[in-house]
């Protein structure tokens, strides 16, 4: 099986900042792109960033500037550098990942259980 799990989500003061993790592990044979998506009750989840195998990255319009979102390959894991951050930001950040499975190496796109970002003003 494959998990995703984010860890680093928590209630910050606006203008914090905050860094979240996310580690897959299981039976991985590769990974290819991996992101961050959010969620407010109520609406869509909307990507806040990707970043391919090779490093290239993709950002919503929101968070360019104060988000970086980075990955090690070789850890399988993929994190988001949250930098002044606002209280709109505020939802449920979700960790997702193409992953090839080693067992039966289908490609699935794989999601995290989720990591609670609060943002006060």
């Amino acid at each position: 099986q494959v998990q995703l799990v984010e860890s680093g989500g928590g209630l910050v003061q606006a203008g914090g900042s905050l860094r979240l993790s996310c580690a897959a592990s299981g039976s991985i044979f590769s990974i290819g792109a991996m992101g961050w998506y959010r969620q407010v009750p109520g609406k869509q989840r909307e990507l806040v960033a990707a970043i391919t195998r090779g490093g290239s990255t993709n950002y919503a319009d929101s968070v360019k500037g104060r988000f970086t979102i980075s990955r090690d390959n070789a850890k399988n894991t993929v994190n988001l550098q949250m930098n002044s951050l606002k209280p709109e930001d505020t939802a449920v950040y979700y960790c997702a990942a193409d992953v090839r499975s080693a067992t039966t190496y289908n490609q699935n796109e794989y999601w995290g259980q989720g990591t609670q970002v609060t943002v006060s003003s």
